[in-house]
């Protein structure tokens, strides 16, 4: 009998193959992103069907291959089931899902991203922070994470932003998420962010063009 492996990880997205089965990626916490098979996910009433879906955290039991996986089953901590039910929060969390999968590699420690993603989402289930900050808080992390950001603002700044600028880059993850900008101090927070995005980033997210159409 195969042994299983146990990985500890996010789903970033799926795909279905054939009939029966789907394809995901999921990054985990051991061994970066990585693909695997969910064999008769999609089948009515399948073990595996509830945990070959978008946001699902949680430890993975899979037999290894050459070049992926297959799933065996999944023991959750968390579906983030509150993000499907507000279209709003769901679309951050999906361009936070497709600039992860950018980002991270196979066989790369994915310990960092995998925590940044997962505060992150449960941010977004907080009423009192607003979703465009944290959309910004997680951008400038997760540049900072992949070693491709500037450690002071690109332009000038307040004082306030400044700081705000200092405080995301060096804090500790579980700190990230745990105060408000007035508008104005946002706003130049923003566009200090989309400087270093035009700079180190090299597409377009299906799912952050859904949050500009909303916004508009």
């Amino acid at each position: 009998m195969r042994e299983t492996t146990n990985l500890t990880g996010m789903v970033l997205k799926t795909a279905p193959i054939g009939e029966y089965d789907r394809r995901l990626v999921i990054l985990t916490r051991e061994r970066g992103k990585i693909t695997a098979f969910a064999r008769g996910a999609k089948r009515p009433g399948n073990q595996l069907m509830a945990v070959s879906r978008p946001f699902v955290f949680g430890e993975f039991f899979l037999f290894e291959g050459r070049e992926s996986y297959s799933l065996q089953r999944a023991e959750i901590s968390n579906y983030f089931a509150e993000l499907t039910g507000d279209m709003g929060a769901a679309c951050y969390g999906s361009y936070f899902l497709e600039l992860t999968d950018y980002y991270c590699r196979e066989n790369v420690d994915g310990t960092e991203m995998l925590l940044l993603l997962y505060q992150s989402m449960r941010a977004l289930m907080k009423p009192a922070l607003p979703n465009t900050l944290v959309q910004l808080i997680f951008e400038l992390r997760a540049m900072v994470a992949n070693g491709e950001y500037t450690e002071k603002p690109p332009r000038p700044v307040s004082d306030s932003a400044s700081y705000a600028w200092e405080y995301i880059i060096a804090s500790p993850i579980e700190s990230l998420y745990t105060f408000i900008l007035k508008e104005e101090v946002q706003q130049e927070l923003k566009a200090c962010v989309e400087i270093n995005k035009k700079r180190f980033i090299d597409r377009m997210f299906h799912s952050l063009e859904i949050l500009k159409m909303m916004e508009c």
